[in-house]
């Protein structure tokens, strides 16, 4: 009899559709079952000896949820026996209405079996908590925006596995190494008894970060020839990619895209294919553009761009870019198609647009010396300090950093623009939104927005409560500048200021979309396990125009 291993995990869920991913303990059909009469079946397919199925689901009402229930060859797996929440149910987003949706980035999975969690509260327990309790007041979708595995980060019961298996003391040591052993990380991460469940009623979207691979994954062309030297990187390397198209990547295609993918038709033919996707993941790592991991989602009058701002780095020195020519297409060509058809635009990339300024002119700064400008000293200075503070964010590529100003300016402009075009993002272990100023006779129509939440999961070093604390101040700006100034890097093509926080905790935000209106709500992950609403701002007002920080909330919550 085939069991359940991982998942059910809602992945799509749009008008009449939805996805459901499952984890199998052997070769079977697995089927989703729903009370209101829809459901659907998928065969299993294979790698690496482990066995998944994404089962499409049709004839669902838009708006309306239904119970489910999964089937593997006929038996009931899901839900568990005894389990102490409500049934899971796939609702796609209704049409008109109020939206939500809730997104945060940087969950480190491992908590302990008892007593004190080191890293605090978990927000994604915080919501399963909630939602278990008022089922109607879940998100339509949870974006996850990075860091959903940490694969050089590992638990100690991880690393016990790891040295049952391998010789801990040859690299890369207590870090994953092959595909078998991303497998571990992705049941660490999901079968958290809450998480499980929050995952099954709440359809997701994702995109990778760095930890996903390995910190700091492409930060330059220098750091990446070092890793190509080592003896594990390439079967690292492999692994995690094969892993996240099989865990991550797969479930946010729409069935549409599904349809008509070639890999997916392929993995779905082959009795075994971890050999298809093992070339897959190899042709990624030696041409970018070969894959695309970026993709594009319509929420009604909502669309989401989730853009790949790891894999598809161009990182010859000269030529630095944080998007590939054909990825920077892409994303030019979603954010600007069918305008009017749109209310609100929302880009999600796990590295932030805009930092606080001395971060910003610092990455910029290193940037410059790399390149060589002050001389080959100044230029290995520059490498040293960019690996060491992770300075590897849109700043630190300051061509497409003002591309992709530029194109939020633009998408966000004109007699059919959107109310709000908002860049969604984690990876700095912190919260705040920002605005950017323009200059004048560009200023957009629209709202343009920052809006950063990190971690779901994870510790805050003191150093980085107190660097992005410092960095938004006036002097932290002028020595920014003086910096930008010593290697003659250009002034940004806008000014910005923060409009909130910085928030330090375990962190979720939701965004609420009515109409042309939009809300922010930022919550805190609390000890008891529910979530503390810790500020909403008003990022539109009820026509769409400008917002305001909402009454009562605010500046005096920040911290």
């Amino acid at each position: 009899m085939a069991e359940l291993l991982l998942g059910p995990l809602l992945r799509y869920a749009g008008g009449t559709a939805a996805t459901v991913w499952v984890e199998a303990s052997r070769p079977c059909t697995a089927e989703v079952r729903c009370a209101d009469g829809s459901g659907g079946t998928a065969a299993t397919f294979q790698v690496a000896g482990h066995h998944y199925a994404l089962v499409p689901v049709t004839g669902l009402t838009p708006g309306e949820a239904t119970a489910y229930e999964v089937l593997l060859d006929g038996a009931r797996v899901w839900p568990l026996p005894d389990s102490p929440f409500p049934p899971s149910t796939i609702r796609t987003p209704p049409e008109g209405g109020a939206l939500r949706i809730a997104f945060g980035s940087c969950r480190w999975a491992a908590r302990p079996a008892g007593g004190r969690d080191p890293v605090g509260p978990d927000a994604l327990c915080g919501l399963a908590a909630r939602v278990a309790a008022d089922p109607g007041g879940r998100p339509d979708v949870l974006l996850l925006l990075g860091d959903q595995v940490y694969a050089d980060e590992t638990s100690e019961a991880t690393r016990r596995r790891l040295a049952a298996r391998r010789d801990p003391h040859d690299a890369p040591g207590g870090e994953v190494a092959d595909y078998e052993e991303y497998t571990w990380l992705y049941r660490e991460s999901w079968l958290d008894s809450e998480v499980r469940w929050l995952l099954s009623t709440v359809p997701s979207c994702m995109i990778f970060d760095d930890h996903d691979v390995i910190d700091d994954w492409n930060t330059s062309g220098a750091w990446l020839a070092d890793m190509r030297a080592t003896h594990w990187w390439r079967e690292r390397l492999l692994g995690g990619l094969m892993s996240y198209w099989v865990h991550q990547h797969l479930g946010n295609l729409s069935p549409a895209a599904l349809a008509v993918d070639p890999l997916y038709a392929a993995v779905r033919d082959t009795p075994d294919a971890t050999d298809v996707l093992r070339a897959f993941a190899a042709g990624a790592d030696a041409e970018p553009a070969a894959a695309r991991w970026s993709y594009r989602r319509d929420l009604g009058r909502v669309r989401l761009l989730m853009v790949d701002s790891r894999a598809a780095r161009v990182l010859d020195e000269k030529q630095r870019a944080m998007l590939a020519p054909t990825e920077e297409k892409w994303l030019r060509e979603q954010a600007l198609a069918e305008p009017g058809s749109f209310d609100h635009l929302l880009v999600g990339t796990s590295l932030p647009w805009l930092l606080p300024r001395l971060v910003h002119d610092t990455e910029a700064w290193a940037t410059a010396l790399c390149r060589g400008g002050k001389g080959a000293r100044w230029a290995r200075f520059g490498e040293r300090l960019r690996r060491r503070a992770d300075l590897e964010h849109w700043a630190a590529f300051p061509e497409s950093f003002t591309a992709l100003t530029e194109l939020l300016a633009e998408a966000g402009s004109g007699p059919e623009a959107p109310a709000t075009v908002s860049v969604l993002s984690g990876d700095v272990h912190h919260g705040y939104a920002a605005e950017p100023s323009w200059p004048s006779g560009r200023t957009p129509e629209a709202r343009v927005t920052q809006l950063t939440c990190s971690p779901l999961h994870n510790s805050v070093p003191l150093s980085i409560r107190l660097a992005f604390r410092c960095g938004w101040g006036t002097a932290a700006r002028t020595l920014g500048r003086l910096l930008a100034r010593h290697a003659r890097c250009p002034r940004p093509p806008v000014n910005w200021r923060r409009t909130g926080g910085p928030w330090f905790g375990n962190l979720l935000m939701t965004l609420t979309v009515h109409g042309r209106s939009a809300v922010l709500r930022l919550e805190r992950a609390r000890a008891d396990g529910t979530l503390r609403t810790v500020t909403d701002l008003e990022l539109t007002g009820a026509d769409g125009g400008p917002g305001r920080r909402a009454a009562g909330r605010g500046a005096a919550a920040a911290g």
